[in-house]
Parts: structure tokens; sequence; C-alpha cells
């Protein structure tokens, strides 16, 4: 009986790269459909973009809501007559339902928006992809979101734990699928 000589047992993850790489080790590898990326960078912006405009047309309501309340004291105040005390208790009117409008609806806009972003997230391969290989990796769980999916498709490069080293690389030389790498770098010995 002869026993051939095996090639080493080389996991595929948590192996060292070649010497020049000096001490990067790969925790993680996966590809990404390049189309889709494209595709899905544009509709996450845009989902963003529209969650960001609604809260800020809710906060611009409440200002003027505010500006209208506190214009109504001085009218109040400085007037004579019944005719300015009828609109000061109609604009009291007006801002109680206002507040009470906005305190009610709020949420359901606020809600209705992060789950139109939530279903986007959720219908996105690569997105799943990068939030598997990434949720133990990154600093804390909730900070795997569109921002960090974003910017690992802009700047090819992201940090996700800075105390430990670990990168995100995104290799975009291969047109028919993109590469991705997350790698920890080894401290060096002195």
């Amino acid at each position: 009986m002869t026993i051939s000589p095996e090639a080493p047992f080389a996991p595929k993850y948590g192996q060292m790269l070649s010497p020049e790489a000096k001490g990067i080790v790969v925790l993680e590898e996966f590809t990404l459909d390049p189309a889709a990326a494209l595709k899905e960078q544009h509709g996450f912006r845009t989902a963003m973009a529209s969650v960001a405009l609604t809260m800020r047309r809710l906060m611009a309501l409440r200002i003027f809501i505010a500006i209208v309340a506190i214009a109504n004291l001085p009218l109040f105040l400085l007037s004579s007559g019944w005719q300015i005390y009828v609109v000061s208790l109609a604009l009291v009117v007006g801002v109680h339902a206002g507040v009470s409008w906005l305190n009610r609806h709020e949420p359901k806009l606020r809600q209705r928006h992060m789950l139109a972003l939530h279903l986007h997230r959720e219908s996105s391969d690569n997105y799943r992809k990068v939030r598997d290989a990434v949720k133990y990796v990154i600093d804390a769980p909730p900070r795997m979101n569109e921002k960090l999916y974003l910017e690992l498709l802009a700047a090819k490069r992201v940090a996700l734990n800075l105390a430990m080293g670990t990168v995100a690389l995104l290799d975009t030389s291969d047109d028919a699928a993109w590469k991705v790498r997350i790698v920890r770098e080894l401290p060096q010995a002195a």
C-alpha cells in the first residue's frame, strides 16, 4: 500500500494571502451581480431620499404650526374688538387640529416609508449577501444599512471594524461578477 502525498488542506476562509499581502487574512469572499448592484444603487438612493424628504416636510409643517401659534399671541393681546378674538380663537383651534393630526399620522407616514425601504432592501440579493457576510464583523449589527452598502459600491472599500482592522473590499475588475472580500489585517510582530 502506498500513500499518495496529498495537498495540504487549505480552508476557503481565514486563509492568509500571499506573502506580499503582509499579514492580511480573508474572512469572507463572495460575488455580486454588477447589473443588479448598479440598478439597486439608484433604487436605494431614491428610497432614502424619499424618507428624508417626508421627514423634512413633517418638520416644516411642525415649524409652520409653531410660528402661527406664536404669532397669534401678539394679535390677541395688542388688538381690541370681538373680530380679532374670533380670528385668534380660530387660529388656536386650527393649530390644535394641526398638531393633533400630525401626532396621529406622523408615525404612520414614517412607518410606511421605512417599510418601503425595508422591502426594497430585502428584495435585493446583493444587499442580503453583504449583510449576511458582515453582520459578525462590524462594530454594531444595526450599522449594516443602506449607507454601508452604497459606500461599498461607490468607494470600493469600507471599514467595517476599525479596532480589529476589518475592511470590505470590492473588486470590479471582472464585468461579469464583482468580488467582495472581507479582510482583516493581522498586527505585525515588532
